[in-house]
């Protein structure tokens, strides 16, 4: 599976910076077209050119690999889709209110599960010419606009002044009680996936969220921050996140940190 894993990933990057050109050809438009979801989220055209661009890439790269994308959700019988024991995650533009913003902070998110785990996760980032990119048991590595590619690993988690990172639009009471109990700490805001990515490569130490999110909005990036050195686990269970195992395709409530110790795990991993 590594030699496979390893071609795969190369072939993944290829797709997620062709999909990165299509989203900022839209971009840098003035006349873009905005819609709304069913559950009031916001669609743009954006999201619906990367997500036929990355299906259709996907499919002729592994035709017998299914591909679940936010935008083909609705399609697919959750029952069917239950029953695979691989399958393509995508999230064609993660962190639409950041595209609609105009602020750079949006994603391209590609992973590959498997028995319920991402084993390997692409992320672009289009307005920054970066990738974030992993496999299991291959590492993790940032690219910037020169495509070469960098090994990248957590840094480790200390008492010193935590730099915490927040969504930009989710700011629930269970939150704010979160970060109550680590008294020293920086907040930054931010959009999509990159936070998770930040922690990966060293630049910020936890993401704490309460705030909704569904399973292709972190299994990209869960591969990225495991091979970095770090993890993504529910606050209930402690146990890194799951894919493709129920109905419902949201998270739990869910912290993202950088390489931790017994003792922070027992006092800020659970609620």
């Amino acid at each position: 599976m590594k030699i496979l894993l390893k071609e795969l990933v190369g072939k993944v990057r290829q797709i997620a910076a062709e999909t990165s050109h299509l989203i900022m050809d839209i971009y840098i438009r003035e006349d873009v077209q905005i819609c709304t979801k069913s559950d009031n989220s916001p669609l743009t055209e954006a999201d619906m050119v990367a997500h036929r661009y990355i299906v259709n890439q996907l499919n002729l790269l592994t035709p017998d690999i299914p591909v679940l994308s936010e935008e083909n959700v609705d399609d697919i019988d959750a029952k069917v889709r239950l029953d695979w024991d691989r399958y393509w995650l995508v999230d064609p533009l993660d962190g639409t209110k950041e595209f609609i913003a105009q602020n750079g902070e949006f994603a391209v998110n590609i992973a590959l599960i498997e028995n319920n785990q991402p084993i390997l996760g692409v992320v672009a980032v289009p307005a920054k010419k970066v990738s974030y990119f992993a496999a299991s048991g291959l590492g993790a590595f940032k690219a910037g606009p020169d495509e070469v590619a960098h090994s990248i690993q957590c840094r480790s988690v200390s008492h010193r002044p935590l730099d915490i990172l927040i969504s930009r639009h989710s700011h629930p009471d269970a939150l704010e009680n979160y970060l109550e109990q680590i008294p020293s700490h920086h907040l930054q805001a931010l959009g999509s996936s990159i936070k998770m990515c930040r922690i990966a490569e060293g630049k910020a130490d936890l993401y704490p969220r309460f705030g909704q999110t569904s399973e292709w909005d972190t299994a990209a990036s869960q591969c990225i921050l495991t091979e970095a050195g770090g993890k993504i686990v529910d606050l209930k269970q402690g146990a890194p996140l799951k894919y493709g195992e129920k109905m419902d395709l949201h998270n739990p409530q869910f912290v993202a940190i950088g390489k931790v110790n017994k003792e922070f795990i027992k006092n800020y991993l659970s609620i």
